[in-house]
């Protein structure tokens, strides 16, 4: 084959893999840490198109990748303790989104949950990412910007943000959700327009932080803790970055078997005392299979984000596929 040719070939197929690259605007690599299955729901905004996956069983210790396309917007959080009603629906006892299967199909998740909101960019610009417990709080979420945080003067905007705490163990007896399985946020709980900064509370200037979103602020400082907590909750990193979602970031894993929806395997617990999350019950209606709940390996009120453990974990994340692709046509062509 002439130079020429070749030449041609390699430039199809670079420009091939740049309109690839170009259309996936980032992957969300989602792990979790926690002691049981979670089931992770992801909803797109409105103008924002609906990922292959909307929601998915993740067994302790295991991962998944599910990529975006540019301009995406929307939001993800873990369902817990999920199972199927006696009509075969699936229901959780946090963070369902009332679809009645995996998928969440376009639903929200019920309050509490902690979500991970993010909005990508569209053409050579920013990715805006945060961790809101506005919706209230039902596990711990980190989401940590590939490449590890930014340097320089956008250290402090492209970094981790998240809530690693056990906010269940320190939650008012006021704010705690039924049987424990979550913390509501103040504006859930009462409906007051102080707390949901509503009415003539809705501007920065007079909706300002409680006693309630400060203790939330106290116990998860890079988390937003009420609708205007914008200066030191929203982060920010070039567009074209992967996202690492990890559930229960501080766990030491350890597994009560048990089975759900869409779950296949199960894991012997490591020997040792681990403290039980509140709601971590599995959660059975009508006689269908139980969920699985979730259990932290630990329950520390003020755990850090610069704790280390958090990035010890393995991410198991997917290997692009148009790259390997990439390289295997261009060796064919040269053979």
């Amino acid at each position: 084959m002439g130079t020429a040719r070749v030449r041609f070939v390699v430039l199809v197929l670079i420009s091939t893999f740049l309109r690839v690259r170009e259309g996936r605007a980032a992957t969300f690599t989602f792990v979790n840490r926690c002691t049981g299955t979670v089931w992770p729901g992801i909803q797109s905004n409105a103008g924002s198109s609906r990922l292959d996956t909307t929601g998915f069983v993740l067994p302790p210790g295991t991962s998944r990748a599910v990529p975006a396309p540019s301009g995406w917007s929307g939001r993800v959080w873990a369902r817990t303790g999920c199972g199927q009603d006696g009509s075969g629906k699936v229901v959780c006892a946090t963070g369902d989104c009332g679809s009645g299967s995996l998928e969440c199909n376009g639903q929200n998740a019920a309050t509490p949950a902690t979500l991970a909101e993010f909005t990508l960019a569209s053409a050579g610009g920013n990715d805006f990412y945060d961790v809101s417990l506005v919706d209230g709080y039902n596990l711990p979420i980190l989401v940590e910007p590939a490449g590890g945080a930014a340097t320089g003067a956008s250290a402090t905007t492209c970094a981790a943000a998240g809530c690693t705490a056990d906010l269940n163990e320190r939650c008012p007896a006021e704010l705690r959700a039924e049987g424990g399985a979550g913390c509501r946020s103040a504006c859930d709980a009462f409906g007051r327009p102080e707390y949901c900064c509503s009415g003539a509370y809705a501007n920065p200037n007079t909706c300002r932080p409680t006693a309630y979103s400060q203790l939330f602020k106290s116990a998860c400082p890079n988390s937003y803790s009420y609708a205007y907590d914008d200066p030191t909750s929203t982060f920010t990193c070039a567009g074209g970055r992967d996202y690492t979602i990890t559930f229960c970031p501080v766990a030491t894993p350890s597994v009560k078997s048990s089975s759900g929806p869409g779950a296949a395997t199960t894991t012997a617990a490591p020997t040792g005392p681990t403290p039980t999350l509140p709601g971590a019950t599995p959660r059975s209606a009508g006689g269908g299979p139980e969920g699985q709940g979730v259990m932290l390996g630990d329950n520390s009120w003020l755990a850090s984000l610069a704790t280390g453990d958090a990035s010890s974990a393995p991410a198991l994340r997917a290997l692009p596929l148009a790259p390997l692709l990439l390289v295997g046509l261009l060796l064919l062509v040269l053979l």
